[in-house]
């Protein structure tokens, strides 16, 4: 991939982090090999977390569960390494009975280096008060591309990411006032012109065990505006004040990222 810093960071404390995908990671990988591989040009003092799948739950979202990514000892020599781990929590619909049959799974990895990504309310709500060590982010699921939605968001959650169409949105991002607060994208996939986003849905649906549920995509009518994997200038952005962002991998065919 591009190289995404300057020479010069490295000799100073970081300006700004990543959060980076784990997705598709094998779990006999150890992590800082499979970084090593996939995010070879990225400093360690640059990558604030890692978010992916560590056990069954149907609390996921985003990706449709197939197995975990990231093993127990991936996330303690993480931690170790001042790393966190997040959690991809983005189910649409989370029922209370779901939560507390997961209690054990989510304090496991209770613990301040580590955060949940959530785009249910009550499931923020709950984290909140029964794990309050958890940084609670609004998932990009949520599509939060106004000051009144961010407004609402931030009231609940600790940490917003917004969607891939803000990076161009200018305007927008200017008129944040607390920008320490906010995700960006630092590359994009198949997301970014999506007109439909239908397949969160489904995804959901699908990790809550039912394969009878159809994956749902609109690659169809929109085949015309695949981008590719973008990767963004996020110098203009850090010099606005933005200082956080996620970090895609390429899946197979680069038309999409993990």
């Amino acid at each position: 991939m591009a190289r995404l810093y300057r020479e010069a960071d490295l000799a100073a404390p970081p300006d700004y982090t990543f959060t980076i995908s784990a997705r598709s990671k094998t779990p006999g990988v150890p992590v800082f090999r499979f970084l090593r591989r996939q995010f070879g040009d990225i400093p360690l003092n640059r990558i604030e977390s890692l978010f992916g799948f560590v056990e069954p739950s149907p609390l996921y979202g985003g990706r449709i569960f197939r197995q975990p990514e990231l093993s127990q000892r991936d996330v303690m020599q993480l931690n170790n390494a001042g790393i966190g781990l997040r959690l991809p929590l983005s189910n649409h619909d989370v029922r209370r009975e779901e939560y507390d049959q997961h209690a054990d799974f989510l304090a496991r990895y209770h613990r301040e280096a580590n955060s949940v990504i959530v785009t249910h309310d009550d499931l923020a709500r709950w984290i909140r008060a029964d794990f309050p060590q958890y940084r609670i982010d609004a998932s990009v699921i949520k599509n939060i591309n106004n000051l009144r939605k961010l407004g609402a968001a931030l009231e609940l959650y600790d940490e917003v990411v917004l969607p891939m169409t803000a990076n161009e949105d200018l305007a927008f991002l200017e008129s944040i006032p607390e920008k320490h607060r906010i995700t960006l994208f630092a590359n994009a996939g198949c997301a970014f012109t999506c007109p439909s986003k239908t397949c969160y849905v489904s995804i959901s649906q699908r990790n809550k065990g039912d394969p009878s549920v159809p994956f749902s995509c609109s690659r169809k009518f929109k085949e015309r505006e695949q981008l590719g994997m973008i990767e963004f200038d996020l110098q203009p952005l850090v010099q606005m004040g933005f200082s956080s962002f996620k970090l895609l991998r390429a899946a197979p065919g680069h038309k999409t990222g993990f």
